[in-house]
């Protein structure tokens, strides 16, 4: 099977193009291929996006909203045809697949409409009429590892804004983004609003950053390249919202439940492969716990054993592809011979299905700040361990990272656990254990990116705003007007 791209509403013919494999993890088979995409392509792309701008963005709110809320049902109508898509194309257990990947991404279109139906669009500041209006073409350039989630943040929020948008999804898992298509056809979406390039960076999502017609690029993805879009971008003064690495540090405070601890721990960093930008992959423990806490983490640590991902009870699957494999494995080998020591999982190789990509959970104590692996991101199933004396020093620890995502904090207190957490230079901190809210902003400080996704603050980074000088009294006529023809539209 080769999928082609998804321009101005259609699927286009892949019939003689030059295509790139999709692979999965669990045992090196080639599933399917997606057309590499061109400049050309995205010319193509964004020449409709911009065609199906001017109608889009003046569409009023109520209809943008039953449009995304279709979305939304049409994700759940597909919840299994979804979950074993992108279980075969980047690992992901299936039960994970299911309820995080799947069920996240409809969680993040319910609570982004939330925020587009409270949305004030014109409001009296001063003596000013103050508008937001959308920003315009938006290029969406979307990871691997939560692709849906990620798709549904970036492409919900744009299009509830009024923007039209080009999607380039991960060519390592891009079968779930034919999938979204295939639902915006179904739910008839106006041709042009969503469109889809499939490629690498080098053929589309670079042209794509760089092309005049695109006002605004989001990205989500590493360090690294987040660096190469924003300079790309810089050309023609783009609007940029990057969410990039992590390295993100769990402080446990010497009142706090060492199970809970231990089990939310290692959760946040072996979920999906220790595939997550902000999982806790930096556990900061008192010196007096520490030998208890490795114990407990040890036992714990059993049961997130690699298995096959199409079994309802495996909890880790492979990570995303042979690539990822020798990258982690890279990391784990430096942190051996920097002197960490392995408490559990390592170098050695399983295959719980034959040729899959799979990297044991692994735990690493006697880490210290001199290491690579306490700076640098893993993206695997790896933590490390370091001992501390004070609660300042675990607050250093905590903020000694160029990256700034998110963190965590364990206390038997709420109250002291949040002290420590407004202490941390990060964009979230969860408490005890407390997971992603996809109704309050996410992303990072630092070198972590820039803007938030999720909720009104992922909404509204789609917004440009216009401040009419002299006309905050007229904003009571308009404000009638908005509401007469929003309640039209509503009764068509």
């Amino acid at each position: 099977m080769i999928i082609g791209h998804d321009i101005a509403g259609i699927r286009e013919d892949a019939e003689g193009r030059s295509t790139i494999d999709v692979v999965n993890p669990a045992d090196g088979s080639v599933i399917a291929s997606v057309v590499a995409g061109s400049p050309a392509d995205v010319d193509r792309a964004v020449a409709a996006a911009a065609d199906a701008f001017g109608s889009w963005s003046t569409t009023p709110m109520a209809q943008r909203i039953v449009h995304v809320e279709a979305l939304a049902e049409g994700l759940a109508r597909h919840r299994e045809r979804l979950a074993a898509t992108l279980s075969a194309e980047m690992g992901s257990p299936i039960a994970f697949a299911r309820s995080a990947q799947v069920g996240v991404a409809i969680a993040d279109l319910a609570r982004l409409v939330d925020a587009a139906r409270a949305h004030v669009e014109r409001e009296s500041v001063s003596n000013s009429l103050v508008v937001s209006e959308p920003v315009g073409v938006v290029a969406a350039i979307t990871p691997w590892n939560f692709p849906l989630h990620q798709i549904m943040l970036k492409v919900g929020a744009a299009i509830l804004a009024g923007c039209t948008v080009v999607l380039k999804p991960s060519e390592v898992a891009p079968l779930n983004a034919a999938i979204v298509g295939d639902i915006l056809r179904e739910i008839g979406l106006p041709a042009g609003v969503v469109n889809i390039v499939h490629g690498d960076g080098a053929g589309v999502g670079s042209p794509l950053v760089a092309h005049p017609g695109v006002d605004m690029v989001t990205f989500t993805g590493s360090r690294g390249v987040g660096e190469s879009v924003a300079r790309a971008a810089a050309a023609t003064i783009k609007k940029v919202a990057l969410e990039l690495g992590g390295k993100s540090a769990a402080i446990v405070l010497d009142d706090a439940p060492l199970e809970d601890s231990v089990r939310s721990v290692l959760a946040s960093c072996f979920a999906n492969a220790g595939q997550t930008c902000a999982a806790q992959t930096r556990v900061l423990v008192p010196a007096d716990m520490l030998d208890a806490w490795q114990d407990a983490a040890i036992t714990v640590a059993a049961g997130w054993a690699p298995g096959d991902p199409g079994v309802e009870a495996t909890a880790t699957g492979p990570v995303a592809s042979v690539l990822q494999q020798e990258r982690v494995r890279g990391h784990i080998a430096t942190a051996i011979a920097e002197g960490a020591r392995v408490l559990t999982g390592g170098l050695d190789i399983v295959e719980p299905t034959a040729g899959g990509a799979y990297v044991q959970p692994t735990i690493f104590t006697d880490v210290t700040p001199e290491m690579q692996i306490f700076h640098e991101e893993v993206f695997g199933p790896v933590l490390t361990i370091t001992p501390y004396a004070t609660v300042d020093e675990a607050v250093d620890l905590a903020n000694d990272s160029v990256y700034g995502l998110s963190g965590g904090v364990w206390s038997s207190d709420p109250r002291r656990a949040l002290d420590v957490a407004l202490r941390m230079r990060t964009g979230t901190v969860g408490i005890n254990g407390a997971g992603l809210d996809v109704g309050a902003p996410f992303g990072g400080y630092k070198q972590s990116g820039i803007g938030r996704e999720c909720g009104v603050h992922g909404f509204e980074e789609f917004l440009e705003l216009k401040s009419v000088m002299g006309a905050a009294a007229l904003i009571d006529d308009l404000r009638d007007r908005l509401q007469t023809r929003n309640t039209a539209d509503t009764n068509q």
